[in-house]
């Protein structure tokens, strides 16, 4: 919704997340996925590509896990505002698996290895742990650096039920990457799924974040409620898509990405940046009507309703250009308008906006 009233803030943290997190919390104490929206779903998304790998990166800092999952699908995301963790959470079509993948930094305890990480991480929980079984993942043709540390075990959750776990973990430098599959059957990573996931499992330390890395990760801020964090990172977004090749070409992607900038400094209570963002737009790309729409958004919040009047009418005098998958909102229905339902004038305006008596 086309809006910038504040909604109350979500904690980062999805089914499954949280407790993956409390498991790590000695690690963490001492160190610490619509349309692209016409280009790519914005919410279970986005670190998958269509050969069924799934890729995790940071917006500011190299690297990237990869591995292979085939058969998966993401069901839910999480970042955290200061840049340093994401995460995704995905069950396969049988639905016997589910896994857990992390990538984060720990910079208090670099220089960091596979095993420091296995062990700072397994560090909370070994006491509750049954038949551990610690192995490295073999790699046949000695391309994976660093090497990836594994773990085996079963564990019961707060109401008996046994859960078996696979858990490899690979890191470098600053950089740890976990990543977990369970399920409440007996596995094994010598079964065949389980083979395919870790042969592939790879830290890429080189990796340099790249538009899509920056845009996913704001993305998912954004859909959490974390305007304010969320912001910037689409401003570097659409630094990086500018500095693209042949980026030039693709008005798609810039609107998006300025659209969600704008939109995210007005939700976090940055009328002023959202407004600058906006209007400059405007001097680039005078055609595209939501660049307008969202100015009368930022004027209503101001009050000032000639101001959001003028906005709205060059808005819908535009509205043949938006993108083909988006439609013009309804601003009888925009939480930025509904205060001023009282006001007979303007609301009868905004109700000619979409051909209502």
């Amino acid at each position: 919704m086309h809006t910038f009233h504040k909604y109350c803030s979500s904690p980062v943290a999805i089914s499954g997340v949280a407790e993956l997190r409390d498991k790590l919390s000695i690690m963490r104490a001492l160190s610490l996925l619509l349309i692209f929206m016409a280009v790519v779903s914005l919410s279970g998304f986005a670190q998958s590509t269509p050969d069924g790998d799934i890729r995790l990166a940071l917006p500011t800092h190299r690297g990237e896990l990869q591995w292979s999952a085939k058969g998966f699908k993401i069901v839910e995301t999480s970042a955290k505002p200061n840049r340093n963790e994401i995460g995704v959470r995905a069950k396969n079509d049988s639905g016997r698996l589910a896994l857990l993948g992390f990538l984060f930094l720990v910079p208090e305890q670099a220089p960091l290895t596979s095993a420091k990480c296995r062990d700072g991480a397994l560090g909370p929980e070994r006491q509750s742990i049954a038949g551990l079984k610690t192995f490295n993942i073999e790699d046949a043709a000695q391309t994976r650096t660093p090497p990836v540390s594994a773990v085996s075990y079963t564990m019961k959750d707060r109401s008996g039920k046994s859960w078996h776990y696979v858990r490899a973990f690979v890191a470098i430098d600053d950089m740890c990457g976990d990543l977990q599959v369970y399920s409440d059957q007996p596995i094994s990573a010598d079964d065949t799924a389980l083979q395919t996931m870790l042969s592939s499992y790879r830290l890429d330390q080189d990796h340099v974040p790249t538009f899509h890395d920056v845009f996913v990760y704001g993305q998912i801020l954004y859909d959490a409620h974390i305007y304010k964090s969320a912001a910037p990172l689409f401003e570097l977004a659409l630094q990086k898509l500018r500095q693209t090749p042949g980026s030039n070409a693709n008005t798609t992607m810039r609107r998006v990405v300025t659209d969600q900038a704008g939109m995210a400094y007005g939700m976090s209570g940055d009328i002023p940046k959202a407004r600058a963002i906006f209007e400059g737009a405007i001097a680039e790309d005078p055609d595209y009507p939501m660049y307008y729409y969202n100015l009368a958004c930022a004027d209503a919040e101001e009050r000032n309703l000639a101001g959001a009047r003028k906005h709205l009418q060059e808005a819908f005098a535009r509205k043949g250009n938006v993108i083909s998958s988006e439609r013009m909102p309804d601003p009888t229905k925009d939480d930025s308008f509904l205060p001023y339902r009282g006001n007979k004038e303007f609301w009868t305006f905004l109700k000619s906006l979409q051909g209502k008596d």
